[in-house]
């Protein structure tokens, strides 16, 4: 059995005067809504044994702050540049190539992880808010099966939706 966690970066800021997208930091709001969303998983959803994140600045802290959360050991967090401008079949390929992770999780953007979400169901979504998180599980032995017909629904977060805990 394998699980995938997908995450969405938190809420990045326009305010700074940067000359790259790739280079935009959170903002406030982010920076709290992955603060809450790293509490919430630390409590509720196992630590991943591996988070690929691209390397864009707020995908990258959105990364930090939950693994900080998980307490997932840096050495565990792997940037990859492919991310930043993925397309689902990137980001597929990247996952099926992960060796000993039983529990992966990936951070990026969007609309290319709402598309990735949405192979994998059977209802599709509309949108994978900032900082929200989906997990599935995979009846598989090996990442290179991955598969939608495998899949297992596991959960889905989002900032508001824990607004409550």
């Amino acid at each position: 059995m394998k699980k995938l966690y997908i995450i969405r970066h938190a809420k990045s800021s326009w305010h700074f005067n940067m000359s790259k997208d790739h280079d935009r930091p959170l903002n406030s709001k982010g920076r709290l809504q992955v603060l809450k969303m790293g509490k919430y998983l630390a409590k509720y959803v196992k630590p991943p044994d591996q988070i690929i994140t691209s390397p864009a600045s707020r995908a990258f802290y959105t990364t930090l702050f939950i693994a900080d959360a998980w307490k997932v050991e840096e050495n565990k967090i792997l940037l990859n540049d492919s991310f930043y401008n993925a397309d689902t079949e990137i980001l597929l390929a990247i996952i099926r190539n992960t060796n000993h992770s039983d529990i992966l999780a990936i951070c990026g953007h969007n609309p290319v992880l709402t598309a990735l979400i949405n192979k994998f169901m059977e209802k599709s979504i509309n949108n994978l808010p900032t900082c929200g998180v989906m997990g599935f599980s995979f009846n598989i032995e090996n990442w290179k099966n991955l598969n939608s017909e495998y899949l297992l629904p596991d959960f889905y977060y989002t900032p508001r939706s824990i607004d409550g805990s």
